[in-house]
Protein backbone atom coordinates (compact mmCIF):
# COMPACT_ATOMS: atom_id res chain seq x y z
CA UNK A 1 0.00 0.00 0.00
CA UNK A 2 1.41 3.78 -0.77
CA UNK A 3 3.30 5.13 1.75
CA UNK A 4 1.54 8.46 1.02
CA UNK A 5 -1.96 7.48 2.58
CA UNK A 6 -1.02 5.82 5.28
CA UNK A 7 -3.02 7.67 8.61
CA UNK A 8 -0.16 7.40 10.80
CA UNK A 9 -0.51 6.79 14.60
CA UNK A 10 -1.15 10.16 16.46
CA UNK A 11 -2.02 9.13 19.47
CA UNK A 12 -5.39 11.01 18.69
CA UNK A 13 -3.83 13.90 19.65
CA UNK A 14 -6.06 17.07 18.12
CA UNK A 15 -9.02 15.07 17.59
CA UNK A 16 -12.08 15.41 19.46
CA UNK A 17 -13.81 12.39 20.00
CA UNK A 18 -17.01 13.47 22.59
CA UNK A 19 -18.69 16.50 24.19
CA UNK A 20 -17.90 16.56 28.05
CA UNK A 21 -18.67 18.95 30.87
CA UNK A 22 -16.58 17.96 33.52
CA UNK A 23 -12.87 19.52 32.56
CA UNK A 24 -11.05 22.09 30.45
CA UNK A 25 -7.77 22.54 29.76
CA UNK A 26 -5.64 25.67 28.27
CA UNK A 27 -2.60 23.76 27.15
CA UNK A 28 -1.54 27.41 25.68
CA UNK A 29 -2.51 29.29 28.62
CA UNK A 30 -1.50 26.97 31.33
CA UNK A 31 -5.38 26.77 32.69
CA UNK A 32 -6.82 23.56 34.24
CA UNK A 33 -11.06 23.90 34.78
CA UNK A 34 -12.95 21.60 36.95
CA UNK A 35 -16.69 22.04 35.88
CA UNK A 36 -16.07 25.18 35.59
CA UNK A 37 -13.75 26.14 38.59
CA UNK A 38 -10.21 26.90 38.05
CA UNK A 39 -8.10 24.40 39.76
CA UNK A 40 -6.36 27.15 41.80
CA UNK A 41 -9.36 28.20 43.32
CA UNK A 42 -10.19 24.42 44.08
CA UNK A 43 -6.35 23.97 45.88
CA UNK A 44 -7.02 27.07 47.61
CA UNK A 45 -10.26 26.97 48.95
CA UNK A 46 -12.20 23.88 48.91
CA UNK A 47 -11.08 19.75 49.78
CA UNK A 48 -11.11 16.51 48.31
CA UNK A 49 -14.40 15.82 49.58
CA UNK A 50 -16.25 18.73 48.20
CA UNK A 51 -14.24 18.64 44.72
CA UNK A 52 -15.49 15.08 44.26
CA UNK A 53 -19.15 16.24 44.80
CA UNK A 54 -18.23 18.63 41.99
CA UNK A 55 -17.01 16.14 39.90
CA UNK A 56 -20.19 13.59 40.49
CA UNK A 57 -22.69 15.80 41.01
CA UNK A 58 -21.34 19.35 38.42
CA UNK A 59 -22.11 21.71 41.09
CA UNK A 60 -20.61 22.63 44.40
CA UNK A 61 -22.33 21.38 47.46
CA UNK A 62 -24.10 23.26 50.30
CA UNK A 63 -22.93 22.67 54.25
CA UNK A 64 -25.75 20.02 54.59
CA UNK A 65 -25.01 18.48 51.12
CA UNK A 66 -21.00 18.10 51.98
CA UNK A 67 -21.74 17.01 55.71
CA UNK A 68 -24.10 14.02 54.54
CA UNK A 69 -21.55 13.15 51.55
CA UNK A 70 -18.81 13.47 53.73
CA UNK A 71 -20.81 10.82 56.09
CA UNK A 72 -21.45 8.59 53.11
CA UNK A 73 -17.84 8.38 51.85
CA UNK A 74 -17.17 7.26 55.26
CA UNK A 75 -19.69 4.65 56.07
CA UNK A 76 -18.63 2.96 52.91
CA UNK A 77 -14.44 2.83 53.56
CA UNK A 78 -14.74 -0.78 54.67
CA UNK A 79 -14.20 -3.71 51.60
CA UNK A 80 -16.16 -7.01 51.84
CA UNK A 81 -14.26 -9.57 54.32
CA UNK A 82 -13.41 -11.60 51.68
CA UNK A 83 -11.52 -9.20 49.47
CA UNK A 84 -8.96 -8.90 52.01
CA UNK A 85 -8.65 -12.66 52.68
CA UNK A 86 -8.37 -13.03 49.15
CA UNK A 87 -5.32 -10.38 48.72
CA UNK A 88 -3.96 -12.23 51.68
CA UNK A 89 -3.16 -15.52 49.53
CA UNK A 90 -1.52 -12.93 46.47
CA UNK A 91 2.15 -13.15 45.82
CA UNK A 92 3.67 -10.26 48.26
CA UNK A 93 5.96 -8.79 45.46
CA UNK A 94 2.98 -8.13 43.50
CA UNK A 95 2.86 -4.72 41.43
CA UNK A 96 0.77 -2.54 43.82
CA UNK A 97 -1.34 -1.34 40.86
CA UNK A 98 -2.08 -4.97 39.58
CA UNK A 99 -3.26 -5.36 42.96
CA UNK A 100 -5.13 -2.91 42.79
CA UNK A 101 -6.91 -3.42 39.52
CA UNK A 102 -7.44 -6.96 40.42
CA UNK A 103 -9.69 -5.88 43.46
CA UNK A 104 -11.65 -3.34 41.37
CA UNK A 105 -13.51 -6.91 39.55
CA UNK A 106 -14.07 -8.67 42.93
CA UNK A 107 -15.85 -5.19 44.33
CA UNK A 108 -17.86 -5.88 41.70
CA UNK A 109 -18.89 -9.64 42.37
CA UNK A 110 -20.16 -8.14 45.69
CA UNK A 111 -23.20 -6.26 44.00
CA UNK A 112 -26.56 -7.72 42.95
CA UNK A 113 -26.40 -6.54 39.38
CA UNK A 114 -22.98 -4.51 39.00
CA UNK A 115 -24.11 -4.15 35.37
CA UNK A 116 -27.43 -1.75 36.12
CA UNK A 117 -27.73 1.38 33.81
CA UNK A 118 -29.30 3.46 36.61
CA UNK A 119 -27.68 6.63 37.36
CA UNK A 120 -28.41 6.79 40.97
CA UNK A 121 -26.79 3.43 41.42
CA UNK A 122 -23.93 4.65 39.31
CA UNK A 123 -23.50 7.72 41.19
CA UNK A 124 -23.89 5.55 44.64
CA UNK A 125 -21.39 2.93 43.41
CA UNK A 126 -18.95 5.33 42.84
CA UNK A 127 -19.02 7.16 45.85
CA UNK A 128 -19.00 3.56 47.35
CA UNK A 129 -14.95 3.15 44.99
CA UNK A 130 -13.92 6.98 45.84
CA UNK A 131 -13.88 5.40 49.48
CA UNK A 132 -12.94 2.41 49.14
CA UNK A 133 -9.72 3.23 47.09
CA UNK A 134 -7.90 4.17 49.39
CA UNK A 135 -8.59 1.15 51.99
CA UNK A 136 -7.58 -0.84 49.24
CA UNK A 137 -4.50 0.49 48.80
CA UNK A 138 -3.68 0.70 52.34
CA UNK A 139 -4.55 -2.73 53.58
CA UNK A 140 -1.87 -4.16 50.50
CA UNK A 141 0.50 -2.34 52.05
CA UNK A 142 0.55 -3.98 55.19
CA UNK A 143 -0.56 -7.29 54.04
CA UNK A 144 2.55 -7.38 51.95
CA UNK A 145 4.49 -5.75 54.98
CA UNK A 146 3.29 -8.31 57.67
CA UNK A 147 1.54 -6.05 59.18
CA UNK A 148 -2.08 -6.04 60.63
CA UNK A 149 -4.62 -4.47 58.17
CA UNK A 150 -6.45 -1.48 60.09
CA UNK A 151 -9.73 -0.46 59.78
CA UNK A 152 -10.54 3.00 58.41
CA UNK A 153 -10.51 6.10 61.47
CA UNK A 154 -14.64 8.02 60.94
CA UNK A 155 -12.86 10.81 62.80
CA UNK A 156 -10.41 11.47 60.54
CA UNK A 157 -10.94 12.62 56.85
CA UNK A 158 -10.00 11.42 53.73
CA UNK A 159 -6.29 12.14 53.18
CA UNK A 160 -5.83 12.02 56.94
CA UNK A 161 -7.20 8.09 56.72
CA UNK A 162 -5.71 6.73 54.20
CA UNK A 163 -2.51 7.88 56.32
CA UNK A 164 -3.46 6.12 58.95
CA UNK A 165 -4.38 3.38 57.26
CA UNK A 166 -1.19 2.92 55.55
CA UNK A 167 1.16 4.13 58.58
CA UNK A 168 -0.29 3.16 61.47
CA UNK A 169 -0.03 6.62 63.06
CA UNK A 170 -2.13 9.59 63.01
CA UNK A 171 -0.64 12.00 60.11
CA UNK A 172 -0.38 16.01 61.16
CA UNK A 173 -2.75 18.16 60.11
CA UNK A 174 -0.38 20.31 58.03
CA UNK A 175 0.63 16.87 56.02
CA UNK A 176 -2.77 15.65 55.50
CA UNK A 177 -3.62 19.06 54.58
CA UNK A 178 -1.09 18.95 51.70
CA UNK A 179 -2.22 15.05 50.54
CA UNK A 180 -5.85 16.68 50.22
CA UNK A 181 -4.44 18.79 48.02
CA UNK A 182 -2.21 16.64 46.41
CA UNK A 183 -5.71 14.65 45.34
CA UNK A 184 -7.90 17.82 43.97
CA UNK A 185 -4.71 18.57 41.72
CA UNK A 186 -5.07 15.00 40.20
CA UNK A 187 -8.66 14.36 40.64
CA UNK A 188 -9.64 14.74 36.76
CA UNK A 189 -7.68 16.16 33.60
CA UNK A 190 -10.01 15.55 30.67
CA UNK A 191 -9.51 12.77 28.21
CA UNK A 192 -6.34 11.13 29.06
CA UNK A 193 -5.15 7.88 28.48
CA UNK A 194 -6.44 6.37 31.49
CA UNK A 195 -10.20 8.43 31.07
CA UNK A 196 -10.54 7.34 27.44
CA UNK A 197 -9.59 3.83 28.39
CA UNK A 198 -12.61 3.91 30.51
CA UNK A 199 -14.90 6.16 28.69
CA UNK A 200 -14.06 3.61 25.49
CA UNK A 201 -14.97 0.40 27.88
CA UNK A 202 -18.55 1.72 29.32
CA UNK A 203 -19.49 2.83 25.54
CA UNK A 204 -20.09 -0.68 25.03
CA UNK A 205 -22.63 -0.79 28.37
CA UNK A 206 -19.98 -2.51 30.78
CA UNK A 207 -20.55 -1.61 34.31
CA UNK A 208 -18.68 1.06 36.42
CA UNK A 209 -16.37 -1.62 37.56
CA UNK A 210 -15.35 -2.63 34.09
CA UNK A 211 -14.37 0.96 32.96
CA UNK A 212 -12.80 1.98 36.56
CA UNK A 213 -10.30 -1.25 36.08
CA UNK A 214 -10.04 -0.19 33.03
CA UNK A 215 -8.57 2.92 33.72
CA UNK A 216 -6.33 1.39 36.38
CA UNK A 217 -4.55 -0.50 33.55
CA UNK A 218 -3.73 2.43 31.73
CA UNK A 219 -2.55 4.59 34.41
CA UNK A 220 0.32 1.46 35.48
CA UNK A 221 2.01 2.54 32.65
CA UNK A 222 4.95 4.42 32.70
CA UNK A 223 4.14 7.02 30.57
CA UNK A 224 1.19 7.78 32.23
CA UNK A 225 0.21 7.43 35.83
CA UNK A 226 3.77 4.97 36.21
CA UNK A 227 5.78 8.66 35.54
CA UNK A 228 5.95 9.82 38.97
CA UNK A 229 7.49 6.42 40.52
CA UNK A 230 10.04 6.77 37.83
CA UNK A 231 10.92 10.09 38.66
CA UNK A 232 10.97 9.02 42.16
CA UNK A 233 13.42 6.41 41.14
CA UNK A 234 15.74 8.75 39.26
CA UNK A 235 15.83 10.83 42.23
CA UNK A 236 17.21 7.73 44.63
CA UNK A 237 19.70 6.83 41.84
CA UNK A 238 20.99 10.52 42.09
CA UNK A 239 21.04 10.95 45.88
CA UNK A 240 25.07 10.65 45.48
CA UNK A 241 25.32 11.59 42.13
CA UNK A 242 28.53 14.82 42.48
CA UNK A 243 27.66 16.43 39.20
CA UNK A 244 24.21 16.29 38.58
CA UNK A 245 24.47 18.97 36.08
CA UNK A 246 26.62 16.68 33.63
CA UNK A 247 24.09 13.62 34.30
CA UNK A 248 21.39 15.91 32.89
CA UNK A 249 23.28 17.30 30.43
CA UNK A 250 24.80 13.18 29.27
CA UNK A 251 21.08 12.21 29.12
CA UNK A 252 19.87 14.53 26.94
CA UNK A 253 23.24 14.37 24.58
CA UNK A 254 22.67 10.42 24.16
CA UNK A 255 18.43 11.25 23.20
CA UNK A 256 17.35 10.05 26.83
CA UNK A 257 14.29 11.26 28.53
CA UNK A 258 14.18 13.15 31.78
CA UNK A 259 11.42 11.61 33.34
CA UNK A 260 8.62 13.95 34.71
CA UNK A 261 9.87 16.52 31.56
CA UNK A 262 7.37 17.36 29.33
CA UNK A 263 3.61 17.46 28.54
CA UNK A 264 1.14 16.14 25.69
CA UNK A 265 -1.02 19.62 26.50
CA UNK A 266 0.72 22.09 28.34
CA UNK A 267 3.11 24.44 27.06
CA UNK A 268 3.29 27.35 29.05
CA UNK A 269 3.31 25.17 32.63
CA UNK A 270 1.10 23.22 34.01
CA UNK A 271 -0.91 24.54 36.68
CA UNK A 272 -0.87 21.44 39.26
CA UNK A 273 3.13 21.56 38.78
CA UNK A 274 3.60 25.01 40.62
CA UNK A 275 1.81 23.57 43.45
CA UNK A 276 3.24 20.72 43.97
CA UNK A 277 6.81 22.36 43.24
CA UNK A 278 6.25 24.85 46.39
CA UNK A 279 4.74 21.86 48.67
CA UNK A 280 8.01 19.77 47.61
CA UNK A 281 10.40 22.74 48.78
CA UNK A 282 7.93 23.27 51.74
CA UNK A 283 8.47 19.81 52.85
CA UNK A 284 11.98 19.52 51.92
CA UNK A 285 12.84 22.32 55.08
CA UNK A 286 10.33 21.07 56.91
CA UNK A 287 12.02 17.34 56.97
CA UNK A 288 15.77 18.35 55.83
CA UNK A 289 15.05 15.96 52.81
CA UNK A 290 17.62 16.81 49.72
CA UNK A 291 14.82 15.73 47.03
CA UNK A 292 13.61 19.31 46.31
CA UNK A 293 17.18 20.33 45.70
CA UNK A 294 18.16 17.77 43.35
CA UNK A 295 14.92 18.40 41.53
CA UNK A 296 15.56 21.85 41.04
CA UNK A 297 19.46 21.30 39.85
CA UNK A 298 17.70 18.63 37.48
CA UNK A 299 14.73 21.18 36.48
CA UNK A 300 17.54 24.15 36.02
CA UNK A 301 19.92 21.98 34.19
CA UNK A 302 17.29 20.63 31.56
CA UNK A 303 15.37 23.62 30.58
CA UNK A 304 18.43 25.52 30.01
CA UNK A 305 19.40 22.18 27.67
CA UNK A 306 15.79 22.74 26.10
CA UNK A 307 16.55 26.34 25.88
CA UNK A 308 19.64 26.29 23.79
CA UNK A 309 17.64 23.85 21.41
CA UNK A 310 14.64 25.98 20.85
CA UNK A 311 12.27 23.63 22.90
CA UNK A 312 10.71 26.08 25.36
CA UNK A 313 7.66 24.45 25.75
CA UNK A 314 9.14 21.42 27.33
CA UNK A 315 8.56 22.11 31.00
CA UNK A 316 8.14 20.16 34.15
CA UNK A 317 5.08 18.29 34.58
CA UNK A 318 2.88 16.75 37.73
CA UNK A 319 4.94 13.73 37.62
CA UNK A 320 8.21 15.37 38.21
CA UNK A 321 6.53 17.38 41.50
CA UNK A 322 4.97 14.76 42.74
CA UNK A 323 7.13 12.32 43.31
CA UNK A 324 9.51 14.20 46.08
CA UNK A 325 5.96 14.90 47.80
CA UNK A 326 4.61 11.79 48.17
CA UNK A 327 8.19 10.62 49.18
CA UNK A 328 8.66 13.08 52.10
CA UNK A 329 5.02 12.19 53.15
CA UNK A 330 6.22 8.85 53.61
CA UNK A 331 4.58 7.08 50.92
CA UNK A 332 6.69 4.37 49.43
CA UNK A 333 7.81 4.53 45.25
CA UNK A 334 5.65 1.89 44.29
CA UNK A 335 2.86 2.84 45.81
CA UNK A 336 3.02 6.55 44.24
CA UNK A 337 0.63 5.61 41.28
CA UNK A 338 -1.83 4.10 43.25
CA UNK A 339 -2.05 7.37 45.23
CA UNK A 340 -2.92 8.95 41.64
CA UNK A 341 -5.99 6.51 41.54
CA UNK A 342 -7.19 7.29 44.79
CA UNK A 343 -7.69 10.57 43.56
CA UNK A 344 -8.22 9.84 40.16
CA UNK A 345 -11.08 7.59 40.51
CA UNK A 346 -13.51 10.68 41.27
CA UNK A 347 -12.45 11.82 37.75
CA UNK A 348 -13.28 8.41 36.00
CA UNK A 349 -16.88 7.80 38.16
CA UNK A 350 -17.88 11.64 36.67
CA UNK A 351 -16.59 10.54 33.00
CA UNK A 352 -18.13 7.00 32.82
CA UNK A 353 -21.64 8.56 33.91
CA UNK A 354 -21.57 11.15 31.83
CA UNK A 355 -20.35 8.04 28.69
CA UNK A 356 -22.80 6.03 29.76
CA UNK A 357 -25.89 8.75 30.30
CA UNK A 358 -24.94 10.82 27.57
CA UNK A 359 -27.86 11.78 24.71
CA UNK A 360 -26.29 11.24 21.34
CA UNK A 361 -28.86 11.00 18.20
CA UNK A 362 -30.95 9.03 21.71
CA UNK A 363 -28.62 6.71 22.80
CA UNK A 364 -24.69 6.11 23.86
CA UNK A 365 -22.39 5.56 21.42
CA UNK A 366 -20.22 2.83 20.99
CA UNK A 367 -16.65 3.95 19.90
CA UNK A 368 -15.18 2.51 16.96
CA UNK A 369 -12.86 4.36 15.33
CA UNK A 370 -10.95 2.75 12.67
CA UNK A 371 -7.52 2.20 11.36
CA UNK A 372 -5.74 2.04 7.99
CA UNK A 373 -5.14 -0.93 6.55
CA UNK A 374 -1.28 -1.31 5.42
CA UNK A 375 -0.70 -5.45 5.61
CA UNK A 376 -0.64 -7.49 2.96
CA UNK A 377 -2.82 -6.79 0.28
CA UNK A 378 -3.77 -9.32 -2.83
CA UNK A 379 -6.84 -7.72 -3.58
CA UNK A 380 -10.61 -8.03 -3.08
CA UNK A 381 -10.27 -11.94 -3.45
CA UNK A 382 -7.72 -12.06 -1.25
CA UNK A 383 -4.09 -13.76 -1.27
CA UNK A 384 -3.86 -17.72 -2.49
CA UNK A 385 -3.81 -19.82 0.59
CA UNK A 386 -1.26 -22.43 0.48
CA UNK A 387 -1.51 -25.57 2.32
CA UNK A 388 0.46 -26.27 5.18
CA UNK A 389 2.96 -29.18 3.73
CA UNK A 390 3.15 -26.75 0.35
CA UNK A 391 4.63 -23.60 2.31
CA UNK A 392 8.52 -22.62 2.31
Amino acid sequence: MSEEIRVKNTGLRGVTVADSGISFIDGEKGVLIYRGYRIEDLADRSSFMETVFLLLFGVLPSVEQLEGFTRQVKDMRRVPDFVIESMRHWPKDARPMDVLQACVPLLSMAEEHSDAMDRQVCLNRSIGLVARMPTLVAAWHRIRSGQPVLEPDAELDHAANFLWMLQGRRPDPATARDLDVCLILHADHTFNASTFAAREVVSTRASLYAGVSAGLGALSGSLHGGANAKVMEMLLALEHEPDIEGWVKEQLLQGDRIMGMGHAIYKTGDPRAVYLKKMGQRLGEQTGGKWAAISHKIEETALAVFAAQGKTTILPNVDFNSAPVYYLMGIPTDLMTPVFAISRVAGWCAHIIEEQFADVQGKPALYRPQAQYVGEYCGLMGCEYSPLDKRK
